[in-house]
């Protein structure tokens, strides 16, 4: 049965050793791009490849006109992956040192381009810690496969999506960057503070317990439905600042049972590229 979701550090652990199961470490860090390849070359769980957000999980920035993190390109995304070791039957396992605020840009990646045996390592590379797992240094590879892509549009939305949506009942926008960053308070990233009017905040953080684990899906489904109302998950819509936490809470939709909702990855960075996009700013 193949993990979709998240995975715990047991199960991962009696499969370290399967060639069929690929680890993708994700951590990452914005203030210094290149932590988390040298974190990875210290230590990581044995047999996972290192996974870039800028190089590998993202296409090129363009100014003026993309966010951050714009998606790559669906065959060179699909190259990289066969690289690592990926295909049809491998179940695909991706981790990060951040609640899977990384791992689940990969996790949405996958999905995206169609395949659905990838999970989220739940509680991390700290749970991993934590729990004397082993671990291995240096750089890794797996016998490269053949990724064939299955592209599903329908994950995604568009600026322009998202600007006729946005003040309409019938669809939710979830702004899923911390509070204070959506009520404008403390934008220290992007040069235009603000959300998206119509937004709702909803702080990927809220989806983990004080271990950095997920919340129960009982849990998940209660504080989604509170933040849906009467709104359908399909017609949901996360953003954060460059599509990459946003997948967060896609994760935790389909986590608590709701479905999938969409990704607008272009996000806030890209939303304030166009001057004629309206900024709100206050709760």
């Amino acid at each position: 049965m193949n993990a979709d979701t998240l995975i715990a550090t047991s199960l991962l652990a009696q499969r370290l050793h399967d060639p069929d199961w690929a680890i993708v470490d994700c951590r990452f860090a914005l203030a210094d791009p290149d932590w988390g390849r040298r974190a990875y070359l210290e230590a990581h769980v044995p047999g996972a490849v290192y996974a870039h957000l800028d190089e590998d999980l993202s296409g090129p920035v363009l100014p003026g006109v993309t966010g951050r993190h714009p998606l790559p390109a669906p065959t060179l995304l699909a190259a990289r992956l066969g690289r690592w070791g990926i295909s049809p039957g491998v179940q695909v396992v991706a981790y990060d040192d951040q609640g899977g605020a990384y791992a689940a840009r990969l996790w949405w990646l996958l999905r995206w381009l169609g395949h659905e045996a990838v999970a989220v390592l739940d509680g991390g590379w700290p749970a991993w810690q934590r729990e004397q797992r082993s671990t291995t240094g240096g750089e890794e590879e797996r016998s490269p496969r053949t990724f064939p892509v299955a592209l599903r549009p329908e994950l995604v939305a568009a600026a322009s999506d998202v600007d006729a949506i946005h003040n309409d009942p019938a669809w939710r926008l979830l702004d899923i960057r911390n509070a204070d960053r959506y009520r404008g308070e403390n934008e220290t990233i992007d040069p235009v503070a603000g959300h998206i009017p119509g937004a709702v905040s909803a702080p990927y953080a809220g989806n983990l317990d004080a271990e950095g684990r997920f919340l129960a899906p009982a849990r998940l489904a209660e504080r989604y439905a509170a933040l849906l109302g009467d709104v359908r998950p399909e017609r949901t819509v996360c953003y954060c600042g460059s599509g990459v936490t946003a997948c967060h809470a896609l994760l935790a939709l389909h986590h608590a049972g709701l479905g999938e909702g969409k990704l607008y990855a272009g996000s806030w960075s890209e939303w304030i590229t166009a001057t004629t996009r309206p900024v709100a700013v206050g709760p």
